[in-house]
């Protein structure tokens, strides 16, 4: 065993003939935590939660997540969208929409639901809001900044002002405020304080230049869920979006944002081959984890609960396993869960997971998996 704290599936489901694997496993009540946990810290600090949905991409664990106390829902796809209008009336789209069928299908929500988007630019907000406008809706836009992910969002105080006053000006939208993703901040949670300062100082001569120009934000978007704990240190900030706590994963326990118990996803897995040399071999390859290393300290694809070695390589459905010193092989067939490094691609990867709740377990779909239009039901 590894020295992996985390609860017990239970003894039917891992000798049940009727899993096969490699197969997503999750622990619901362990979700509930999760969420329950995330929406006390926030309504403690005046926040507002709206986690994104890229984690899980499920209804179920959606409304889970509302009836904890979420105010909203964020998505980065079309289909996302549509599949969480079902949950609820108030959702983000922190992803530029550039495609006309994409502004087809955002203005065919159904029409209770309020559309905030995110954007950096002309190119983007003016087909959007003519859309809106030509739909009779109205489009909440928040302006992507940069405050050192080196990915989108504008780059200077005065290229936000520009884009603000002109979505309060365009037909069929509305300002609402400034989005942004501290994502490039993956220090251990006690060591973030230098890069946490950083960014509040550029975040503040954003806002400070909105709140010059007449252009104050409702909304200022943030937090990520390696920042997660020290998000109300940040003045200004108003709602998080941490996505990955809603089941933590082998990345989130080594930078200190959660304790290996709070994990609440694995692979279950079974063992194929065990042919000596200190290794064996699982059915989970790149095709059930992902092959994404650790991003933050640590070795392997993964981390096997059941059985003390490192994951060291993955091919599409193969996983070697290099046992510890001394570890005993285990038998084909024997079966074991493993952890990802990083939860979000692995389940993406899925068309659904069991969904383990005490000693019952069923099938729950992967609904806004994909990137075609979302079919209800």
């Amino acid at each position: 065993m590894s020295d992996w704290e985390s609860a017990p599936l239970p003894e039917a489901l891992l000798r049940s003939d009727g899993i096969e694997t490699p197969v997503a496993v999750v622990d619901v009540a362990q979700v509930r935590r999760n969420a329950e946990k995330v929406a006390g810290y926030a309504a403690e600090h005046g926040l507002r939660w709206r986690p994104h949905v890229k984690t899980h991409k499920s209804r179920r664990v959606a409304r889970i997540q509302m009836q904890a106390g979420a105010v909203g829902l964020t998505v980065a796809t079309a289909r996302e969208a549509e599949v969480m209008s079902e949950v609820s009336n108030d959702l983000l789209l922190a992803y530029p929409p550039v495609c006309s069928r994409t502004l087809d299908r955002l203005t065919a929500l159904p029409s209770e639901v309020r559309l905030t988007v995110a954007l950096d630019s002309p190119e983007v907000l003016v087909p959007l809001s003519e859309a809106f406008h030509r739909a009779g809706r109205t489009v909440w836009v928040l302006v992507e900044v940069d405050l050192g992910m080196g990915r989108v969002g504008v780059s200077e105080p005065r290229d936000a002002v520009e884009l603000a006053r002109l979505a309060e000006n365009r037909r069929g939208a509305s300002f609402e405020g400034v989005l942004f993703y501290p994502g490039h901040i993956r220090a251990p949670l006690a060591e973030q304080t230098s890069a946490l300062d950083e960014v509040e100082g550029r975040l503040l001569a954003f806002v400070g230049a909105l709140d010059a120009n007449g252009l104050t934000p409702h909304t200022v978007s943030g937090g990520s869920t390696p920042t997660l704990w020290r998000s109300h240190e940040m003045s200004r900030l108003t709602e998080i979006r941490p996505g990955t706590c809603i089941f933590h994963d082998r990345d989130t326990v080594s930078l200190g944002v959660a304790e290996s118990q709070e994990c609440a996803y694995s692979i279950l897995s079974s063992v194929v081959s065990s042919p000596g040399a200190g290794r064996f071999v699982l059915d989970a390859g790149s095709k059930a984890l992902s092959k994404e290393v650790l991003r933050s300290e640590g070795d392997g694809y993964g981390l096997i609960v059941e059985s003390p070695g490192t994951l060291t390589s993955l091919s599409e459905e193969h996983g070697v396993v290099q046992l510890s010193p001394g570890a005993a092989p285990p038998e084909v067939g024997a079966r074991m869960r493993v952890i990802p490094n990083h939860v979000c691609v692995s389940m993406n990867l899925q068309e659904g997971f069991v969904a383990v709740e005490g000693d019952d377990w069923e099938f729950w779909p992967v609904d806004a998996r994909g990137r075609r239009p979302a079919v209800s039901g």
